[in-house]
């Protein structure tokens, strides 16, 4: 994992990139529909604003953290929605406002805990690296529903080395999220960053291993894109069934997206 400061850096710079999407939408562009089923531009923003409120809190207020915890319930889609729920009452232009104004308190809380000492969660404590990779990972899967919504391809940069990371420290989530075992094996990843550089991570005498391009593998541990789509390759048994699995995020894996659901998409950035 980068360091506390790249980590940072990354999550702030990501967040801008997300905030340039909506930044200038008119009121029925915040309305369109999203590949998440029944959610609209609006509840991706609304989301990414609880979320960060949450981790904002988490870092710079425990004990306000610990009271909110403690009103949530077993049913994760429930709470999802309940935590949103505030931020969809208000007008796109006060939700823009606001998302801008809980992203920049959490960046900050973030980037001002000492990154040794854990900050609470909702599992169990994490560094506030670790939380803050977690973040990236939101940004990258609800922005990319959000640049979907708009016909938009995106321009990836080597910041997803914070993401790639984070999603293999967690790997087993696909697991849990089923209620499966993992294996009792150590995948190796070796994955071409968007500047040609190769990255590796787990052993390198790794006999399973998860190879592709790190915009692809990000793609498929956020579930934004169906594996048949994307050049991400597995040898292995154990590899080959975790791509149908793998998710880098807690809770319901979802619906996925289906095969060829976004042929149509530009070529080209915009």
């Amino acid at each position: 994992m980068p360091d506390h400061e790249q980590i940072i850096s990354a999550l702030v710079a990501d967040g801008d990139d997300v905030d340039r999407l909506v930044a200038n939408l008119t009121p029925d562009q915040w309305a369109l529909p999203t590949p998440a089923d029944g959610w609209t531009i609006r509840h991706q923003i609304a989301h990414l604003t609880a979320t960060f409120h949450l981790a904002g809190t988490a870092a710079s207020d425990p004990e306000g953290f610990g009271r909110i915890a403690a009103k949530l319930t077993p049913d994760f889609d429930a709470n999802v929605r309940g935590a949103m729920q505030r931020f969809l009452d208000d007008p796109p232009e006060v939700l823009l406002g606001q998302w801008r104004a809980v992203r920049a308190a959490a960046e900050k809380a973030l980037a001002a805990a000492p990154p040794e000492q854990p900050v609470p969660w909702l599992v169990r404590p994490l560094p506030p690296g670790v939380l803050a990779a977690a973040g990236m990972m939101e940004l990258f899967g609800h922005g990319q529903d959000i640049a979907d919504a708009l016909g938009v391809r995106r321009t990836y940069t080597d910041r997803l080395r914070v993401l790639v990371a984070f999603a293999v420290r967690v790997w087993d989530f696909g697991y849990l999220a089923r209620d499966l075992t993992p294996p009792d094996v150590e995948f190796g990843f070796d994955l071409t960053a968007p500047s040609g550089a190769h990255w590796r991570f787990g052993p390198d005498d790794a006999a399973q291993r998860i190879t592709g391009p790190a915009v692809d593998f990000c793609l498929l541990v956020t579930r934004r894109r169906h594996r048949a789509d994307l050049a991400v390759t597995a040898t292995g048994p154990d590899a080959e069934a975790w791509l149908d699995i793998a998710q880098a995020y807690r809770g319901p894996a979802g619906s996925g997206r289906r095969p060829g659901q976004f042929d149509h998409l530009p070529a080209t950035a915009g």
